[in-house]
């Protein structure tokens, strides 16, 4: 079994992209992403600890061995397990009653409460990834390949945006609804 070059190529490109930008968000304020590391309650302290500092890095990691066939698989598998991770720490916490916790999937700044939504993201997003590492099929890629894989990203990437504003928006008002009543 093989996926097509440049369905693999669009998959990659969009997740090395998201991948990106969640560790650049980390990264810019490492003491409020621990912050909420921390709030989600399911590490002991030095494990938190280590793990807080691991997760941008391995974020990194993702989104530039995705973009390299060497370790393109390696990058899957921990995109693959970071995904199931992330859908798992909001489920928990969603069971706890715990829906006023930041998701930290916005940066530093995003104060987003979780969300059942983000668990669904989160196992769609570790679903689609599986076939990229197959081994691509045989066709070579064309520039009309190029061309729908750049728009295909730039398409991706939009939706995406809109989406997560659209969904993050509707979690805060029926987080506010419940506050009110």
């Amino acid at each position: 079994m093989t996926i097509d070059p440049a369905i693999a190529a669009l998959v990659v490109a969009c997740t090395a992209l998201l991948f990106a930008a969640a560790a650049i968000h980390k990264l810019r304020d490492l003491r409020r992403f621990d912050e909420i590391f921390a709030a989600y309650g399911l590490l002991p302290l030095a494990a938190r600890l280590r793990l807080s500092r691991a997760v941008p890095l391995l974020e990194a990691f993702v989104a530039v061995g995705l973009v390299l066939d060497v370790s393109r698989n390696a990058a899957a598998c921990v995109a693959i397990v970071l995904l199931f991770a992330y859908a798992g720490a909001i489920t928990v916490n969603l069971i706890r009653g715990r829906r006023e916790l930041a998701c930290g999937c916005g940066g530093p700044d995003d104060r987003r409460p979780i969300a059942p939504w983000m668990v669904w993201r989160n196992i769609l997003f570790a679903i689609v990834l599986f076939p990229v590492m197959l081994p691509p099929g045989p066709r070579p890629l064309e520039l009309t390949d190029m061309v729908t894989i750049g728009f295909g990203t730039a398409t991706c990437a939009l939706v995406y945006l809109c989406l997560d504003r659209l969904l993050g928006r509707t979690g805060r008002l029926s987080a506010e609804l419940r506050m009110s009543q």
